[in-house]
């Protein structure tokens, strides 16, 4: 059984409702959720938009392996509204990186594993400088350690809050 921590998050439709039935989907499909933070509200990162983004963690228990959670949550995405091919459109047409969503669950730990395929990179590789990630993970599970950088959620908070 490994406790992984998730990330919600979006800024495009009922994103409230979305939010919702994400994390229903993740309790049958991924395990059960333990904690969830409340929602954030945060400016897009990586990207212009007039959308704000809406953010939730979760703490979740799970069997299957991360690998495993990776497809079942992005069959969620896909369920909710996410079109990764209409995304590859919008970032090729401005040059962004990054662009609006309905819906984007990230992988932030998985138990206290480091983990790099080509497919997945978990601790969250750009969790140490993403403040809206932090928050509402910081309200779950503050003590929990990076396992690579040996610091607590709360202390990567702080300095990311430091540095802004």
């Amino acid at each position: 059984m490994a406790r992984v921590a998730l990330l919600l998050g979006g800024n495009i439709g009922d994103v409230k409702r979305t939010l919702q039935a994400a994390q229903q989907l993740i309790n049958e499909r991924v395990g059960a959720v333990m904690r969830c933070s409340n929602r954030y509200e945060s400016a897009p990162w990586g990207f212009e938009s007039t959308n704000p983004f809406f953010n939730q963690a979760l703490e979740c228990s799970t069997e299957l392996t991360a690998e495993e959670v990776l497809d079942a949550i992005q069959q969620i995405e896909n369920e909710l509204g996410r079109n990764r091919a209409a995304e590859q459109i919008e970032k090729a047409a401005t040059g962004a990186r990054y662009t609006s969503r309905p819906i984007d669950i990230d992988i932030l730990f998985y138990g206290s594993e480091v983990i790099s395929t080509e497919r997945l990179q978990i601790p969250h590789p750009h969790l140490p400088e993403r403040e809206f990630a932090l928050a509402p993970l910081a309200e779950i599970m503050r003590s929990f350690r990076h396992p690579q950088f040996d610091r607590t959620v709360g202390e990567m908070l702080e300095a990311v809050r430091q540095t802004n």
